[in-house]
């Protein structure tokens, strides 16, 4: 059975990740550092974009050795978002794993931006299959990613902006929304992950 990583830096709803990780069809280990031997790692993250950086402290560096080595990574909420150089939210730097920034919405906007919204693939993405287009999945944030790069977007929504709520690059998937919270489509999604492990 695939067997996955679940990194505990105190910013994440560690058990209902693991749930829905198990239900999907994989073995959890809620880990402290990454680990050597895992099929997966997965960086859950809720809160903000500094007290992230600083709560992953060196393992930042064992998180970017972890992707360099081609090795899957599924990132979610905060988990997306510290993969980019920065945030408008704070001045630490992130990992730069993907380039880019994290933006703030609008001031116009409610945030933070809290509910189901549709979901649209770009183009073919193996983390959606059997997921349609239009598919609703929970969000929670006042922060949205900016990928300098269009090929690393695997996916969008609207909220007062078009903007990446997915993004894919080699072995790296993260998304905005969090599909720990999005019913049977989250699990899908993290079924395509598994997928992605094997």
């Amino acid at each position: 059975m695939t067997r996955l990583a679940v990194l505990d830096f105190g910013m994440g709803n560690l058990r209902s990740v693991a749930k829905a990780i198990e239900k999907a069809g994989a073995t959890v280990d809620v880990v402290e550092d990454v680990p050597v031997n895992a099929d997966g790692l997965v960086v859950p993250g809720q809160g903000h974009f500094g007290s992230c950086v600083t709560n992953l402290g060196a393992r930042t560096k064992d998180i970017v050795r972890w992707i360099e080595d081609g090795k899957p990574y599924l990132g979610l909420c905060l988990g997306l978002q510290v993969l980019f150089a920065s945030s408008e939210e704070a001045d630490a730097a992130g990992l730069g794993v993907l380039p880019g920034t994290v933006k703030r919405f609008d001031g116009t906007l409610k945030i933070p931006h809290i509910g189901w919204n549709e979901v649209t693939p770009v183009g073919e993405q193996p983390i959606f299959e059997g997921i349609a287009p239009g598919t609703r999945f929970y969000f929670v944030h006042s922060y949205y990613p900016s990928p300098s790069e269009p090929a690393d977007v695997a996916a969008t929504t609207d909220y007062g902006v078009t903007f990446a709520c997915a993004a894919v690059r080699d072995t790296v998937v993260a998304t905005q929304f969090h599909p720990e919270k999005s019913g049977e489509p989250g699990i899908a999604l993290l079924r395509n992950f598994l997928g992605m492990c094997a």
